[in-house]
C-alpha cells in the first residue's frame, strides 16, 4: 500500500563502528545520527525523489574529509558531498543511504589576492559571501544564482551554476582557475591555482559540473570581475508573452549584450506581488528586467536603444529605476521569486532545460500546454537572454497521483527542449531527475566514454552514487538489501 511516510532504512552491520570512527574524527557534534537530525537532509530542493542518510557528518577542513572518505573506502560505505542543499537536480541527495558529508562549516575565505585578482574560500562559503568580501575593492565574484544568499560555491562548482548576470559574465566554470579537492580514495590533490591558464590537461574543467562524482571539493580558487562603472536596470512590461520573447531575440540581434535579460510571466508575478507588493502590474502577462553595465560614457544610449526595441515590440511601458534601491527590489522580485511561490503551500519542481532564444514563443505555449494537459499549475522565471527555462510545476508531494502528473510533465517539457535543438539542463545538473532524460541527447558510445572517464576517478562508484548517468541507476537496487525511498511518489521503489 502506498505510504507518504518515510521510514529510516536499516542500518548497516558495521553502524556502531562507523559512527564511533567518525567521531573520532570529527567530535561528537560533528556527526549526526538522530531521526529530527536526518529527516532535514532527506532531499536536496528536488522534493519528489528522497532518502534518509544513515549519518550526517559536519567536517571543518579538508583533512578531516580525507579521513573520512578513507574509512567509508575502508568499510564500503556510500558517501554524498553535500552543500546548502538548494541543488534542483537530487544531486546532493543521498540515493543509496550511507554518509553525507556536508561542507557547511567549511565556510572560511582563505585569501583575498587583489593585486591578482583572486580569491581562494572554503567550498561552504555562501555564494554572496566572495562578492561581499572584495566589493570594497571594487571587485565582485560574477556568477550569481538567484539562490546566492545560501548557496555555497562548492555546490556551485559541483553543478556549474550560472545565473542571471552569465549571459554576459559567464557560468561557474568560467570563473574557478583552481580547485582543491579530496578524491573518491581519500587523497587530496590540488588542481590548478591562481594562474590564467595551466599547462597539460584541463582538470579544472573536468571537476566544475561533475557533480560530485569525480570527489569532494574543498577549496576554490575564483577569478574576481571589476565591478561595472555604471549600471541601467529596467523594467519592460508586455500583454503578452509572445512580445517579451520577441524582444529578447531583437534585443541580442542587434548586438546589445545585457549584463542580464530575465523574464518574469504572469502566475510569478502575482505570487511575487502578493509576497513583497512592488508594484509589478498584476494584469501584465509578461516582464522582462533588462540590466546593462559598463563604462558609464555611453551606457544611456544602449539603455535607450533596448527600451525601443521593447516598445517597438509592444511594450505597455518601460519603467527604468532610478536609484539603488529600487534596482535592489527589482532584483528582490526576480530572485526571491521561488520563495514567493512558496506561499501557495504547495511543493513545486523546478525544470533546466535549455533552448534557442528564437524557439522561445512556441515552446513556453507548449510548456503552458502540457501543464493543462497533467492538470498542474506552471510559472516561468527564467534567464531568458541565454534560453535558460525554468518551468515551476506545482504539485502536492503528499499525493502520489500528483507526483506522477508533475514528473511525466518535466519528462515532457524537457524532451521538447531537446527536440527544437536545445539541452536538458543549463546550470542545474542531471543529478537523479534527469538521469534518463541525459541518453536523449547521447548516443551509448558518448555515454560509455563518460563512464569510462568517471571510473578512472571514481573506481568503486562510492562517491555519490546513483548520480548523472544511466548506468549509475544500478546502484539504487544493490544499496545491501535497502530500498530507495520516495515519499513524494509515496511507495518504495
Amino acid at each position: 500500500m502506498p505510504t507518504t511516510s518515510v521510514q529510516l532504512p536499516p542500518k548497516p552491520p558495521q553502524f556502531d563502528e562507523l559512527v564511533r570512527d567518525l567521531i573520532g574524527i570529527l567530535g561528537r557534534d560533528g556527526v549526526m545520527t538522530d531521526e529530527a537530525e536526518l529527516r532535514a537532509y532527506d532531499c536536496d530542493a528536488y522534493a519528489p525523489e528522497k532518502r534518509y542518510p544513515d549519518v550526517v557528518v559536519l567536517p571543518r577542513t579538508t583533512e578531516q574529509v580525507s579521513k573520512i572518505v578513507r574509512l567509508c573506502n575502508r568499510m564500503k560505505i556510500p558517501f554524498t558531498p553535500r552543500g546548502a542543499g538548494t541543488g534542483l537536480s537530487g544531486g546532493a541527495t543521498a540515493i543509496t543511504g550511507g554518509i553525507i558529508i556536508a561542507t557547511t562549516r567549511m565556510n572560511q575565505i582563505l585569501e583575498a589576492d587583489i593585486a591578482n585578482q583572486r580569491l581562494t574560500a572554503q567550498a561552504g562559503v555562501v555564494n554572496v559571501y566572495l562578492t561581499k568580501a572584495v566589493k570594497g575593492k571594487g571587485l565582485h565574484y560574477a556568477p550569481d544564482p538567484s539562490s546566492q544568499g545560501a548557496c555555497t560555491v562548492g555546490g556551485n562548482v559541483a553543478e556549474n551554476s550560472g545565473g542571471p548576470h552569465t549571459l554576459k559574465y559567464g557560468v561557474t566554470t568560467n570563473h574557478i582557475t583552481g580547485v582543491t579537492i579530496v578524491m573518491p580514495d581519500g587523497e587530496i590533490l590540488k588542481l590548478g591555482g591562481k594562474a590564467e591558464d595551466s599547462s597539460g590537461y584541463d582538470l579544472v574543467g573536468l571537476v566544475v559540473g561533475s557533480e560530485g562524482t569525480m570527489g569532494i571539493v574543498t577549496e576554490v580558487t575564483t577569478r574576481l570581475t571589476p565591478l561595472p562603472q555604471s549600471v541601467r536596470t529596467l523594467l519592460a512590461i508586455f500583454e503578452t508573452a509572445d512580445q517579451a520573447t520577441q524582444t529578447v531575440s531583437d534585443i541580442i540581434a542587434e548586438g546589445i549584450l545585457p549584463a542580464a535579460l530575465e523574464m518574469v510571466d504572469t502566475f510569478i508575478i502575482k505570487a511575487v506581488e502578493d509576497a513583497f507588493h512592488l508594484g509589478f502590474p498584476m494584469d501584465a502577462e509578461a516582464v522582462l528586467i533588462i540590466e546593462v553595465d559598463g563604462l558609464e560614457v555611453g551606457l544611456d544610449a544602449e539603455a535607450r536603444h533596448a527600451t525601443e526595441i521593447a516598445m517597438r515590440n509592444g511594450a505597455r511601458e518601460v519603467r527604468s529605476a532610478k536609484t539603488e534601491l529600487e534596482r535592489a527590489l527589482l532584483w528582490k522580485a526576480r530572485k526571491q521569486a521561488f520563495g514567493a511561490l512558496g506561499r501557495l503551500g504547495k511543493s513545486m519542481v523546478t525544470h533546466d532545460g535549455v533552448i534557442p532564444r528564437t524557439k522561445l514563443p512556441e515552446v513556453l505555449k507548449e510548456v503552458r500546454a502540457i501543464a493543462n494537459r497533467h492538470g498542474l499549475d506552471v510559472g516561468n522565471v527564467f534567464h531568458a537572454g541565454d534560453g535558460n527555462l525554468h518551468p515551476n510545476l506545482m504539485f502536492d508531494e503528499n499525493d502520489p497521483e500528483q507526483v506522477k502528473r508533475v514528473m511525466d510533465a518535466g519528462h515532457e517539457i524537457l524532451k521538447l527542449c531537446v527536440d527544437v535543438g536545445g539541452s536538458i539542463t543549463g546550470e542545474h545538473g542531471v543529478g537523479v531527475e534527469k538521469i534518463d532524460a541525459i541518453a536523449w541527447m547521447f548516443s551509448e558510445a558518448d555515454l560509455a566514454l563518460m563512464e569510462k572517464i568517471k571510473r578512472v576517478f571514481n573506481k568503486n562508484e562510492l562517491c555519490n552514487p546513483g548520480k548523472v548517468l544511466p548506468t549509475a541507476k544500478r546502484c539504487w537496487e544493490v544499496d545491501n538489501g535497502a530500498k530507495m525511498v520516495s515519499a513524494a511518489r509515496g511507495a518504495a521503489v
